[in-house]
Protein backbone atom coordinates (compact mmCIF):
# COMPACT_ATOMS: atom_id res chain seq x y z
CA UNK A 1 0.00 0.00 0.00
CA UNK A 2 1.84 2.97 -0.75
CA UNK A 3 1.20 6.01 2.04
CA UNK A 4 1.63 9.53 0.74
CA UNK A 5 2.49 12.25 2.86
CA UNK A 6 2.85 16.38 1.99
CA UNK A 7 5.34 18.14 3.53
CA UNK A 8 4.63 21.49 5.13
CA UNK A 9 7.33 24.12 4.95
CA UNK A 10 8.54 27.13 5.30
CA UNK A 11 12.22 27.88 5.86
CA UNK A 12 15.45 25.80 4.94
CA UNK A 13 13.30 22.91 5.26
CA UNK A 14 16.32 20.84 7.68
CA UNK A 15 13.22 18.29 8.77
CA UNK A 16 12.19 18.21 5.16
CA UNK A 17 15.94 16.99 3.92
CA UNK A 18 15.58 14.30 7.40
CA UNK A 19 12.61 12.90 6.36
CA UNK A 20 13.87 12.82 2.43
CA UNK A 21 16.59 10.94 3.51
CA UNK A 22 15.09 8.56 5.80
CA UNK A 23 12.68 7.51 2.77
CA UNK A 24 15.45 6.92 0.37
CA UNK A 25 17.19 4.68 3.19
CA UNK A 26 14.19 3.10 3.35
CA UNK A 27 13.74 3.76 6.88
CA UNK A 28 10.56 5.44 6.17
CA UNK A 29 7.81 3.45 3.92
CA UNK A 30 6.13 6.42 2.19
CA UNK A 31 6.27 8.45 -0.47
CA UNK A 32 6.51 12.46 0.12
CA UNK A 33 4.23 13.48 -3.10
CA UNK A 34 4.10 17.35 -2.35
CA UNK A 35 6.01 20.17 -0.52
CA UNK A 36 3.44 23.26 0.24
CA UNK A 37 5.73 25.87 0.82
CA UNK A 38 4.22 29.53 1.67
CA UNK A 39 7.14 31.28 0.98
CA UNK A 40 8.75 31.92 -2.53
CA UNK A 41 12.54 32.07 -2.11
CA UNK A 42 12.46 29.48 0.52
CA UNK A 43 15.60 27.52 0.63
CA UNK A 44 13.23 24.41 0.74
CA UNK A 45 11.59 24.45 -2.51
CA UNK A 46 15.43 24.00 -4.06
CA UNK A 47 15.95 21.33 -2.16
CA UNK A 48 12.25 19.19 -3.07
CA UNK A 49 13.71 20.06 -6.34
CA UNK A 50 16.67 18.16 -6.02
CA UNK A 51 14.69 15.31 -4.24
CA UNK A 52 12.29 15.57 -7.26
CA UNK A 53 9.66 16.43 -5.05
CA UNK A 54 6.42 18.38 -6.72
CA UNK A 55 6.28 21.49 -5.05
CA UNK A 56 2.80 23.82 -4.16
CA UNK A 57 4.36 27.64 -3.62
CA UNK A 58 1.99 30.03 -2.65
CA UNK A 59 1.87 33.77 -1.23
CA UNK A 60 -0.72 34.12 1.39
CA UNK A 61 -1.17 37.88 0.18
CA UNK A 62 -2.08 37.18 -2.94
CA UNK A 63 -5.58 35.68 -1.32
CA UNK A 64 -8.58 37.19 0.11
CA UNK A 65 -8.42 34.81 3.31
CA UNK A 66 -7.11 31.74 4.72
CA UNK A 67 -9.81 29.99 3.08
CA UNK A 68 -9.01 30.87 0.15
CA UNK A 69 -5.53 29.58 -0.31
CA UNK A 70 -6.06 26.64 2.13
CA UNK A 71 -8.87 25.08 -0.09
CA UNK A 72 -6.36 25.83 -3.01
CA UNK A 73 -4.03 23.35 -0.89
CA UNK A 74 -7.06 21.01 -0.48
CA UNK A 75 -7.48 21.00 -3.66
CA UNK A 76 -3.48 20.30 -4.90
CA UNK A 77 -3.55 17.83 -2.13
CA UNK A 78 -6.38 16.08 -3.53
CA UNK A 79 -4.58 15.76 -7.18
CA UNK A 80 -1.88 13.58 -5.86
CA UNK A 81 -4.24 11.37 -2.78
CA UNK A 82 -2.03 12.74 -0.23
CA UNK A 83 -3.12 10.41 2.83
CA UNK A 84 -0.80 12.46 5.87
CA UNK A 85 -0.05 16.42 6.49
CA UNK A 86 3.49 16.92 8.13
CA UNK A 87 4.28 19.80 9.28
CA UNK A 88 7.78 20.89 9.20
CA UNK A 89 8.96 24.32 9.96
CA UNK A 90 5.36 25.43 8.19
CA UNK A 91 5.52 28.79 9.95
CA UNK A 92 1.06 29.51 9.71
CA UNK A 93 -1.11 28.47 11.79
CA UNK A 94 -3.59 25.70 10.06
CA UNK A 95 -7.09 27.03 9.41
CA UNK A 96 -10.50 25.20 9.84
CA UNK A 97 -10.51 24.44 5.90
CA UNK A 98 -7.42 22.16 6.28
CA UNK A 99 -8.66 20.60 9.44
CA UNK A 100 -12.24 19.77 8.36
CA UNK A 101 -10.39 18.21 4.89
CA UNK A 102 -7.85 16.23 7.22
CA UNK A 103 -9.51 15.66 10.72
CA UNK A 104 -6.45 13.84 13.05
CA UNK A 105 -3.70 13.01 10.18
CA UNK A 106 -1.78 16.30 10.51
CA UNK A 107 0.92 16.25 12.70
CA UNK A 108 3.66 19.26 13.49
CA UNK A 109 6.96 18.81 15.10
CA UNK A 110 7.99 21.75 17.90
CA UNK A 111 11.14 22.09 19.34
CA UNK A 112 10.29 22.26 22.90
CA UNK A 113 8.89 20.16 25.58
CA UNK A 114 4.98 21.20 24.82
CA UNK A 115 2.97 22.67 26.54
CA UNK A 116 5.86 24.61 27.46
CA UNK A 117 7.20 27.30 25.22
CA UNK A 118 5.09 27.17 22.53
CA UNK A 119 4.84 29.44 19.35
CA UNK A 120 7.55 30.84 17.81
CA UNK A 121 10.98 30.66 18.68
CA UNK A 122 10.58 27.98 21.28
CA UNK A 123 14.53 27.19 21.47
CA UNK A 124 14.82 31.42 22.00
CA UNK A 125 12.32 30.99 25.02
CA UNK A 126 13.26 27.97 26.76
CA UNK A 127 17.27 29.67 26.54
CA UNK A 128 15.94 33.05 28.29
CA UNK A 129 13.70 31.09 30.44
CA UNK A 130 17.48 29.21 31.98
CA UNK A 131 15.45 25.77 32.17
CA UNK A 132 17.70 22.81 32.71
CA UNK A 133 15.79 20.45 30.61
CA UNK A 134 13.86 20.83 27.36
CA UNK A 135 13.13 18.97 24.07
CA UNK A 136 11.26 18.26 21.39
CA UNK A 137 7.60 16.94 20.89
CA UNK A 138 5.30 15.38 17.59
CA UNK A 139 1.80 16.22 18.20
CA UNK A 140 -1.50 15.99 16.29
CA UNK A 141 -2.46 19.65 14.88
CA UNK A 142 -5.83 21.06 16.05
CA UNK A 143 -7.14 24.97 15.75
CA UNK A 144 -4.48 26.19 18.42
CA UNK A 145 -1.21 27.39 18.53
CA UNK A 146 1.00 23.77 19.39
CA UNK A 147 -2.49 22.66 21.67
CA UNK A 148 -2.98 19.11 19.69
CA UNK A 149 -2.57 16.39 21.17
CA UNK A 150 1.25 14.52 22.15
CA UNK A 151 2.04 12.02 20.18
CA UNK A 152 5.70 11.65 21.13
CA UNK A 153 8.60 13.73 22.82
CA UNK A 154 12.07 13.79 23.61
CA UNK A 155 13.76 15.47 26.60
CA UNK A 156 17.19 17.04 26.34
CA UNK A 157 19.24 18.52 29.42
CA UNK A 158 20.54 21.98 28.77
CA UNK A 159 24.62 22.23 29.40
CA UNK A 160 26.06 24.69 31.94
CA UNK A 161 27.20 27.32 30.18
CA UNK A 162 25.81 26.35 26.93
CA UNK A 163 25.30 28.96 23.87
CA UNK A 164 21.84 28.93 22.17
CA UNK A 165 23.31 27.87 18.89
CA UNK A 166 24.71 24.45 20.48
CA UNK A 167 21.20 23.86 22.28
CA UNK A 168 20.04 24.35 18.73
CA UNK A 169 21.72 22.14 16.89
CA UNK A 170 21.41 19.62 19.36
CA UNK A 171 17.72 20.04 19.59
CA UNK A 172 17.52 20.05 15.33
CA UNK A 173 19.60 16.68 16.24
CA UNK A 174 17.11 14.90 18.06
CA UNK A 175 14.06 16.23 15.26
CA UNK A 176 15.96 14.70 12.67
CA UNK A 177 15.80 11.27 14.24
CA UNK A 178 12.78 11.20 16.22
CA UNK A 179 10.45 12.41 13.35
CA UNK A 180 10.73 10.09 10.43
CA UNK A 181 10.58 7.38 13.12
CA UNK A 182 7.55 8.43 14.38
CA UNK A 183 5.86 9.17 10.92
CA UNK A 184 6.47 5.83 10.61
CA UNK A 185 4.64 4.65 13.51
CA UNK A 186 1.36 6.38 12.63
CA UNK A 187 1.51 5.34 9.10
CA UNK A 188 2.09 1.38 10.37
CA UNK A 189 -1.15 2.81 13.10
CA UNK A 190 -3.33 4.01 10.36
CA UNK A 191 -2.56 0.65 7.90
CA UNK A 192 -3.84 -1.47 11.31
CA UNK A 193 -6.87 0.86 11.89
CA UNK A 194 -7.76 0.21 8.40
CA UNK A 195 -7.57 -3.60 8.51
CA UNK A 196 -9.67 -3.63 11.57
CA UNK A 197 -12.20 -1.53 9.94
CA UNK A 198 -12.00 -4.04 6.19
CA UNK A 199 -12.97 -6.63 8.47
CA UNK A 200 -15.53 -5.53 10.49
CA UNK A 201 -17.23 -4.45 7.25
CA UNK A 202 -16.13 -8.11 6.07
CA UNK A 203 -18.36 -9.40 9.13
CA UNK A 204 -21.44 -7.12 8.76
CA UNK A 205 -21.87 -8.17 5.39
CA UNK A 206 -21.77 -12.14 5.71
Amino acid sequence: MSRRIAVFASGTGSNFDAIMKAVEADRLDCEVALLICDRPGAKVIEKARTYGVTTFVFDPKNYPSKADFEQEIVTELKKVEVEWLVLAGYMRLIGLTLLHAYPSNIINIHPSLLPAFPGKDAIGQAFEAGVKVTGVTIHYVDEGMDTGKIIEQEALYVEEGESRDSLQQRIQAIEHKLYPATIQTILNLGDKRRERGTKHEEKSTT
